[in-house]
């Protein structure tokens, strides 16, 4: 299988895996598979469905939508103002909900006026 968003959200399963610790096979289990799976999961070889990858997602202690997280990762076919606003959005997806009110309040002081 050569999909690429199934090589993209492997990348970030992998990412996250690695960023808590976890083995595959300690991954595997906390989720209820064989880490085989979850390393064709990561080498993009299953094509995981979303009742899976919400499982993987709870093992992970993460919600599911941060999966999909995998912005760094696209390179070819990016034009910068995409770049930026990937960046952007990286910094603010882990804020708090009062922080990003603050920053909304900042945009709005600097650009519509």
């Amino acid at each position: 299988m050569n999909e690429p968003v199934l090589k993209l959200v492997g990348q970030r399963v992998r990412e996250l895996r690695k960023k808590q610790g976890y083995s595959q096979e300690e991954l595997g289990e906390m989720a209820g598979f064989h880490f085989s799976y979850i390393g064709g999961v990561e080498r993009a070889e299953k094509n995981i469905t979303l009742l899976n990858l919400q499982k993987i997602a709870d093992a992970l202690q993460v919600n599911v939508h941060e999966l999909f997280h995998y912005s760094k990762y696209v390179k070819a076919g990016i034009n910068d103002k995409e770049k930026l606003v990937n960046e952007i959005n990286e910094k603010l997806w882990p804020m708090k909900a009062s922080d990003l009110k603050k920053v909304n309040l900042l945009l709005s002081e600097l650009f519509d006026n």
